[in-house]
């Protein structure tokens, strides 16, 4: 086995793959079930109100943005450094190219820096791929891509003496301004989550960085530690400012903000409290079965939203959201863009073998490994059937009946606009003025199996 390949080997009788041993086939799942009867379900929609912004005006809110940092401390035709993440934000090739067209038009000479912690399997060429994924590309920003693992230390904290390293691009520029979504974080509840922070805490890191906070976040909690690093990278660095998205329910870009360093901290806390508000919910808080049709880390960074899903199984020290109240998860498979990454796939009871196929596990152990979070990707039982997997959640929860189980089926937790719901959901939603029934229940349609019916994607 070689040292830059890391192959998913275990023990099997000649070449087996591992899919073959690991699924349980259809047939023995409804022997072992009795072969109960399924609930039909109907189509409900949830009914948001919302104001994005329109697609076209995006990058000049970009550009407004910057518009509101002030270079007064940047050298004429300085290097500004702009961090850009991994997750999947609406129109962010967009976004950044608004940056960047407005960073030179103000006599300045931007290139982007990929601040995503270990993703892309902690290499430079992989971060410059996910990069490419998400549509950021040379060609369709106007500016320099500069990939790399390397940092820099750039300060230790007072109390813990724990090491604060940079991306050591960015470091050697004469600006830097991160570019990220505010939005609640899956692992840890905080007066700042996910956002321009914690890009600079960990995204800014790279492996190292991300790999440093994690292990200390064990003890000290990110909820603390965020804010402190954050602080100490705002005096130690170059830091202008940050962009900042917000999103709506639709995952619609609905705010694009500059926000300086000296309101860095309280105007994120500010934002996040709109994030929490304006975030896609399931819509009812106690629920028997959820199936997603997919994970992935461009969805979230545990693969399925921990706030969507009211789990946090793999977390220490850190206590789960209250709601909902979810029996039974059923995940079918991954995500294109998420490279194999099952990152979270734990938070799952049942999976389907799709998700073994497609695995990466040396993307998905050293994402694991970096956050400190193995827990989260102990793999579920294995089946080989949509229909198998549905039978074996609701085979185990008790006494269930097809008119009164309460069951939903979700593209993933980032889509939630559009949901299958069984009768007594689809019965609740015509007396609730947030909902609205689509289509009534009809019996679930297979074809070998697997669900004949698309995925609900906005």
């Amino acid at each position: 086995m070689s040292n830059s390949a890391v192959e998913f080997r275990m023990h099997t009788d000649g070449d087996e793959n591992p899919v073959d041993w690991l699924s349980v086939p259809e047939d023995v799942i409804l022997e072992a079930c009795g072969n109960p009867s399924l609930p039909e379900l109907g189509i409900i929609e949830q009914v948001w109100e919302t104001n994005p912004i329109p697609a076209a005006d995006v990058p000049e809110a970009a550009a407004k943005a910057v518009a509101a940092l002030s270079f007064a401390a940047v050298p004429e035709g300085g290097e500004v450094a702009l961090g850009v993440g991994s997750r999947g934000i609406a129109n962010i090739p967009d976004i950044v190219a608004g940056v960047v067209d407005a960073v030179s038009e103000a006599g300045y000479e931007p290139f982007v820096f990929p601040a995503m912690g270990s993703h892309g399997g902690a290499t430079g060429d992989g971060q410059r791929e996910m990069l490419n994924e998400l549509g950021i590309t040379e060609e369709r920003i106007g500016c320099e891509i500069r990939s790399s693992m390397e940092v820099v230390e750039v300060g230790r904290t007072p109390d813990r003496d724990v090491p604060v390293v940079a991306d050591a691009n960015a470091a050697g520029a004469d600006a830097i301004i991160p570019i990220n979504r505010v939005k609640p974080h899956t692992d840890f509840d905080g007066e700042v989550e996910s956002g321009l922070s914690k890009m600079l805490v960990i995204g800014m890191g790279k492996q190292r960085g991300a790999q440093i906070a994690h292990k200390w976040a064990v003890d000290w909690s990110f909820r603390r530690m965020i804010p402190e690093i954050t602080e100490q990278l705002l005096d130690s660095l170059p830091i202008v400012g940050g962009v900042a998205i917000v999103e709506d329910q639709h995952d619609d870009t609905t705010l694009i903000e500059g926000v300086p360093p000296s309101g860095f901290l309280d105007r994120e806390r500010e934002l996040l409290e709109t994030a929490y508000e304006l975030m896609p919910k399931l819509p009812f808080e106690e629920l028997d079965l959820v199936v997603f049709d997919r994970q992935g880390k461009e969805i979230s960074g545990q693969g399925m939203d921990t706030n969507v899903i009211g789990r946090r199984p793999f977390s220490i020290n850190e206590p789960a959201p209250e709601k909902p109240n979810i029996k039974r998860i059923y995940t079918h498979g991954l995500t294109e863009k998420t490279h194999g990454n099952a990152m979270g796939v734990g938070s799952a009871d049942v999976i389907h073998e799709d998700i073994v196929a497609e695995l990466d596990a040396q993307t998905t152990l050293i994402n694991a490994l970096t956050a400190s979070t193995i827990r989260g990707v102990k793999l579920p039982p294995v089946v080989e059937t949509d229909r198998a997997g549905v039978v074996a959640a609701l085979s185990t929860i008790g006494v269930v009946e097809p008119d009164t189980v309460r069951v939903v089926r979700a593209a993933d937790t980032m889509h939630l606009h559009r949901l299958y719901a069984s009768p007594a959901l689809v019965e609740e939603a015509r007396e609730r003025d947030d909902l609205r029934v689509v289509e009534d229940p009809t019996p679930i349609a297979f074809e070998d199996g697997q669900f004949a019916a698309p995925s609900l994607r906005d």
